[in-house]
């Protein structure tokens, strides 16, 4: 009896152990999954260097990316102008006949490029004729009296003639002379050549030039019309020096002076920033409203600038210049913000997340800190950073399975 006791009790304690093992060694390996579990959350939240998102050619372009390094901007210290742009008034021309006459054909319309001399337009009229035979008249009437004028001139010399008869020769042919001289200017004016209407060749039409090289900005006449002398036929532009004008209120005057900086949109072109400087401060008030014209010279021309276009600028009147991105660059990932560096890799391309502070916003720009020292001349994404980022993590995802 005693020894089946000790059997009994050996048996209970034996029992005991083994469950007290089991349980520990369970709680043993649960701990371990329940801290790998909040490591890999971890990992998931913190975007590592490690981690990139990689785009073919194709998709690059498709996704119209753009890249660039980091851009200095003044964040303050500017003062907004709005305006035009506009051409120098050497850059514009009208075109316009000085005589009266019917349109006969016309060789351009509006947007084509011409060049300096080039024809637009045919003009015809019998008036037109009808001064070429009146200089063809007066030339050679001025010719037969130039040498009556030198026979006269012979017999004087000679003093065989008579003193008042020179004087009158001499007098018709200068006449004859101006009057022939006169005629054939207004013949160059209209384009026409003088040297064949001495040869009796009578042009049926005049031609219509472009004074200088641009674009055609106007055709204000049909074939067949007839115009007034001094009516505008074609208005030409050149738009090489296009440049902004703005309107700065009187308040702001004092801080605007020629070398400044300016950036400015265009209504149509609102994803483009364009770069001028001021060449030219207007020393007169306009009066409605009362402000002053400011001329800024374009630096980075681009697109299809066309004078009269309405621009919202900023003029930067203090150099505090900071790094900053589009508002497009940046993603929030938590509570952190992250922008994408960028680098090519034989024909694809390679995005990294790089974390950054947030600073001032001035309009779609953003300035940034970043965390860590950047290499320089490190280019970055300036556009689809929410898309960069899903891509991530559908990357992350795919990989965890």
């Amino acid at each position: 009896m005693k020894n089946t006791q000790y059997i009994i009790l050996a048996l209970l304690t034996v029992s005991f152990l083994v469950v007290a093992c089991g349980n520990k060694e369970s709680h043993k390996e649960g701990d371990g999954h329940s801290h790998n579990e909040e490591q890999k959350i971890e990992e998931n939240d913190d975007h590592s260097e490690g981690e990139e998102v990689m785009l073919s050619q194709q998709q690059f372009e498709a996704l119209k990316m753009k890249i660039d390094t980091i851009a200095l901007r003044n964040m303050s210290g500017y003062v907004e102008a709005n305006g035009t742009l506009e051409v120098p008034p050497q850059s514009e021309a009208a075109i316009t006949s000085v005589v009266g006459a019917n349109v006969l054909s016309i060789k351009v319309i509006e947007g084509d490029k011409v060049n300096k001399g080039q024809v637009v337009a045919y003009l015809s009229h019998p008036n037109i004729i009808q001064m070429q035979t009146d200089y063809l008249n007066a030339f050679s009437n001025s010719n037969f009296l130039k040498k009556n004028f030198e026979r006269q001139q012979k017999l004087y010399d000679a003093g065989v003639g008579s003193g008042a008869n020179f004087q009158k020769a001499e007098a018709e042919y200068d006449a004859s002379k101006a009057m022939a001289n006169g005629l054939e200017a207004q013949l160059k004016l209209l384009n026409i050549n003088t040297s064949l209407v001495k040869n009796g060749t009578i042009a049926q039409s005049i031609s219509l030039r472009s004074p200088i090289e641009g674009y055609v900005q106007k055709v204000e006449v049909k074939t067949g019309q007839y115009v007034e002398p001094q009516t505008e036929l074609f208005e030409i532009v050149n738009t090489h020096h296009v440049h902004a004008d703005l309107m700065v209120f009187e308040k702001d005057v004092y801080k605007v002076k020629k070398g400044q900086k300016v950036s400015f949109n265009i209504q149509t072109m609102q994803d483009e920033e364009l770069t001028a400087e001021i060449y030219s401060v207007s020393k007169t008030f306009e009066d409605d409203p009362k402000a002053v014209h400011v001329h800024a010279e374009i630096e980075n021309k681009k697109g299809n600038l066309i004078p009269g276009m309405y621009i919202q600028g900023k003029i930067q009147t203090e150099n505090t210049q900071t790094m900053a991105l589009p508002e497009s660059a940046i993603v929030k990932e938590g509570d952190k913000f992250f922008v994408f560096s960028a680098e090519k890799e034989n024909d694809d391309w390679s995005f990294k997340p790089v974390e950054v502070l947030l600073g001032a916003k001035d309009g779609n720009w953003i300035a940034i800190q970043f965390s860590e020292d950047i290499k320089p001349n490190t280019n970055f994404a300036y556009n689809n950073a929410y898309y960069l980022i899903a891509e991530m993590k559908k990357g992350e995802a795919e990989h965890e399975h």
